[in-house]
């Protein structure tokens, strides 16, 4: 592999966490393997390995982007990556306060129940 996918593989850990990428990593087949490996590269080892913007700030911009866009799908998993970004709940809600004035409440509203319940469940609770 590139040394950009050794950077991103290395970014994504450290965001992500061992576990969400060992996981990941395990259900990799040979179909979505170019897949994997361009988002490891070019999300990972290029954009988020990028150090103009701390990882706080791109956690909090890529859950706005998220809500924004309706990506829905990816958000508890970037919820759960504030842990290892440094973004607190705050700047969460800051976020998706961001994303109700430019995008719209119901994608604002939807992003924070999500949130909601990701947050909940990371602290044992039952949301």
């Amino acid at each position: 592999m590139s040394q950009r996918y050794d950077d991103g593989m290395a970014t994504r850990r450290a965001v992500l966490g061992d576990a969400h990428v060992d996981r990941a990593e395990a259900g990799k087949t040979p179909f979505d393997q170019p897949f994997q490996t361009m988002i490891t590269e070019g999300a990972w080892g290029t954009v988020w390995s990028d150090p103009t913007i701390p990882h706080r700030e791109r956690s909090m911009l890529t859950l706005a982007l998220l809500a924004a866009c309706g990506n829905f799908d990816e958000i508890p998993m970037h919820i759960r990556a504030t842990v290892n970004t440094g973004a607190s709940k705050d700047d969460v809600m800051q976020a998706f306060l961001h994303v109700a004035v430019y995008a719209g409440v119901p994608k604002a509203n939807h992003a924070i129940k999500l949130a909601k319940a990701t947050f909940a469940e990371m602290e044992g609770e039952t949301p």
